[in-house]
């Protein structure tokens, strides 16, 4: 099978097979890295994205105009859903930090709605706030569009639209917020900002903000100090933070002066706690695959039979304990305030020791959703992995749609010819 059979594909079970069956793309992991540095022109960012060989995935993956739709419905409905009261007050009822409530009018920069897709159409696996990556996402996407491969069926977003919404979201933040003008500097928080493996996303941020005459700069959250009323990092007073800790209430006690500035509201803090609370906490799942409880609460019938396909979450619990653990093969079990997959497990792969783990844990099971396949030749070797798809959002308005392709139980950045993948609509 090939790309150019793809007219005859319309329905969801061809494009999945075509997705399991067509090894007639390999991107050129070289050629994708000198684009993205042409383009942007960091100091090192050639070496940073050559010591990180499963940032890039091997191929593209194929994805179709009507499930873009359909997940783009999916994510109106739950901004939806959030907005209303009952929902509000169920979320804040279940929080007894007040962190939870600052800044209201801010909507989150760089939600992340994950989906697996299926014959059903596309199922939604998780919300993260803060979700990683979209400027390096981009940037694979522009430089695939100048690549040799081209498939004239396909669509490509046009070169260099995304980043430069993405810099658009931070300033419609601060005017959410109340702010007039333009914020003076930025910081990009994060935990040895340096030491992480996206780093150069947070390079490629802060240049792209620059370019756009935003003074930004990237620390550690132990740099920064809370005084006379003002944040700073060493002498330059900070007006915003793009926060890519996951310390999502900010109660860790190197955090602090992040979080008075955020109480005080003396700089915006985007994603911040209210946005955890309200999209990212995975008991939210529970509401969102309920649909007589949404009813119930006044979300639109347009938006409850949007979200039909949301699988169904249930918390853990004594009363339910024994219920699931003879169900478990049907369910994937996680923490509500997990990120990253961490401490998730496959109830397939359960074990006494690590169910007993789960029951004195905050978790949640969401019914089993297996993530779609993807052909991949790596080093000559035909492969079969596995990806998701990821809509990068702005107060409910999609920035960019992007890929991930791995091998094993859940997302990660380990896998031979994974990684970041182009997306391709048709």
């Amino acid at each position: 099978m090939t790309c150019t059979q793809t007219t005859e594909l319309s329905d969801a079970r061809r494009l999945i097979e075509l997705n399991q069956s067509c090894f007639c793309m390999t991107l050129s992991r070289a050629d994708l890295d000198a684009g993205i540095v042409a383009s942007v022109g960091v100091d090192g960012l050639d070496k940073l994205l050559s010591d990180r060989s499963n940032l890039f995935a091997a191929t593209g993956v194929f994805v179709s105009l009507a499930d873009i739709a359909n997940m783009q419905s999916q994510v109106a409905a739950i901004e939806a859903a959030a907005a209303l009261e009952p929902f509000q007050v169920a979320v804040h009822g279940r929080a007894i930090d007040a962190v939870t409530l600052a800044q209201p009018e801010t909507n989150g920069l760089f939600m992340g709605y994950d989906f697996h897709i299926s014959e059903q159409g596309p199922q939604l696996i998780e919300i993260n706030t803060n979700a990683g990556g979209g400027f390096l996402a981009a940037a694979l996407q522009d430089a695939a569009g100048r690549a040799a491969f081209k498939c004239s069926e396909a669509e490509l977003q046009n070169e260099g639209v995304a980043a430069g919404m993405m810099v658009g979201t931070f300033l419609s933040e601060w005017h959410a917020a109340g702010r007039t003008g333009r914020p003076g500097v930025i910081a990009i928080v994060d935990q040895d900002p340096e030491d992480q493996y996206l780093y150069p996303d947070m390079l490629m941020a802060q240049h792209h903000l620059q370019q756009a005459g935003i003074e930004t700069l990237i620390v550690d959250p132990a740099e920064l100090t809370y005084l006379n009323e003002a944040l700073w990092a060493g002498s330059s007073r900070v007006d915003m933070v793009y926060n890519r800790l996951t310390d999502f209430d900010l109660s860790e006690p190197g955090n602090t002066a992040l979080r008075q500035a955020l109480m005080e509201d003396a700089a915006i803090v985007s994603p911040g706690p209210r946005h955890h609370a309200v999209y990212a906490d995975k008991r939210n799942l529970i509401w969102l695959s309920d649909a007589d409880l949404l009813r119930s609460w006044g979300l639109a019938e347009e938006h409850i039979l949007a979200l039909e396909s949301v699988p169904i979450t249930k918390r853990v619990s004594a009363e339910n304990a024994e219920e699931l653990w003879t169900a478990r093969k049907g369910y994937f079990f996680k923490p509500a305030a997990g990120f990253g997959s961490r401490a998730t497990y496959r109830g397939d792969k359960l074990t006494k020791r690590v169910w007993s783990e789960i029951l004195e844990g905050n978790y949640i099971a969401q019914a089993f959703v297996p993530a779609t396949l993807r052909a991949v030749t790596v080093e000559n070797e035909q492969l079969t992995l596995k990806y998701d798809v990821r809509l990068y959002t702005y107060a409910g308005e999609t920035l960019l749609v992007a890929a991930r392709v791995y091998q094993g139980q859940t997302t990660n950045f380990r896998t031979s010819g994974g990684g970041f993948s182009v997306v391709y609509q048709f």
